[in-house]
């Protein structure tokens, strides 16, 4: 069966396992997040979207709505069933459903779970919901070339860097980033990346 066939922008998926769950954001979820855009200005600091204030957070979250109506997006909000609080987002994006393929990212968590292993949870279900349920044939992944920490949880994850490419997109202060492309494949979650990440769950 074809991505076309199974992806339904309507349905509302819910992804959990023990220590996650992964379910589709809505507007109101804007309570839960805006103590991070208060209290931890620091995880926006790599964001092509300037988030300093309540009414970003409302525009960042509307966008995402919007963009799921649109079926190019589908974002989640994360619950870390450990501190039983919301704690980031994550999102499909760039969704391609005739050439099977989607983007994943607009990914942040607060920093009371950085180093916890609430990563590995949620990307092992996002990725096993892509590829074993919607039939994804590719994942694609970027950040910002200079983001060491956000690249090096991707590479941990099993990701392939693909390269970078240059001056790719304005940053909100008007200055350019270079975009680093990782990916993983299919193929790639079967033979290898799906046991790299249940070994770190």
């Amino acid at each position: 069966m074809s991505t076309m066939d199974q992806f339904d922008f309507t349905k509302d998926y819910v992804l959990e396992d023990d220590r996650v769950i992964l379910r589709p954001i809505t507007f109101t979820d804007i309570e839960h997040l805006v103590q991070y855009v208060i209290n931890e200005p620091e995880l926006w600091q790599f964001s092509l979207v300037a988030i300093q204030k309540s009414e970003d957070l409302k525009g960042y979250i509307q966008a995402a709505i919007d963009a799921r109506l649109s079926k190019t997006a589908y974002a989640f909000i994360v619950f870390d069933k450990t501190s039983q609080s919301y704690v980031g987002s994550t999102r499909f994006y760039d969704i391609q459903l005739p050439f099977e393929t989607t983007q994943l990212g607009y990914t942040w968590y607060s920093k009371k779970v950085w180093g916890t292993g609430l990563n590995q949870h949620c990307k092992y279900l996002i990725l096993q919901f892509a590829f074993e349920q919607m039939h994804f044939k590719r994942v694609e992944f970027r950040a910002d070339n200079t983001n060491k920490r956000s690249i090096a949880a991707m590479q941990k994850i099993g990701c392939t860097v693909e390269g970078v490419l240059r001056s790719h997109l304005p940053k909100p202060d008007g200055t350019r980033r270079d975009s680093i492309v990782l990916s993983i494949t299919k193929e790639e979650w079967e033979n290898s990346v799906k046991k790299i990440i249940q070994a770190q769950l």
